[in-house]
């Protein structure tokens, strides 16, 4: 997998299977540090899939993993890994960095922290923050 960055965009290649992929911007949080409610959904999202859960939890129980990594799991295609990996990475789960001709995966513990946090809320009764 390779990552080229123009501008804003990047292009990831994995395997023979490329997408592009719009550079997100960072969290978006109230003054008062609280996840903003459309990136809970966005992350609720993102790990509803039974798949794209698998390759996280892959890549979280490691320091990174490259894409061969993950196409190496048994029943994921380059495509499939490509696919999950733009989901995961538009919902701040994982960051990619190059190495050399490797791009690594890995995940953003912050993003999950903040994550249980806002979930913690909700569970609580209070309001979910709404962005306007």
């Amino acid at each position: 997998m390779t990552i080229e960055v123009f501008g804003c965009r990047a292009w990831i290649l994995c395997g023979r299977i490329g997408f592009s992929l719009a550079v997100t911007p960072m969290l978006r949080y109230t003054l008062d540090g609280a996840m903003d409610r459309s990136e809970v959904e966005k992350i609720s999202k993102a790990l509803a899939d039974q798949t794209r859960l698998r390759i996280f939890e892959a890549i979280s129980a490691s320091n990174h993993m490259t894409c061969s990594e993950i196409v190496s799991m048994r029943g994921v295609t380059p495509a499939t890994v490509s696919h999950h990996l733009k989901i995961l990475s538009e919902a701040r789960l994982i960051a990619c960095r190059r190495e050399g001709q490797f791009v690594y995966s890995q995940a953003v513990p912050e993003t999950i922290a903040s994550y249980t946090r806002a979930l913690a809320k909700i569970a609580h009764g209070k309001k979910a923050i709404r962005r306007r």
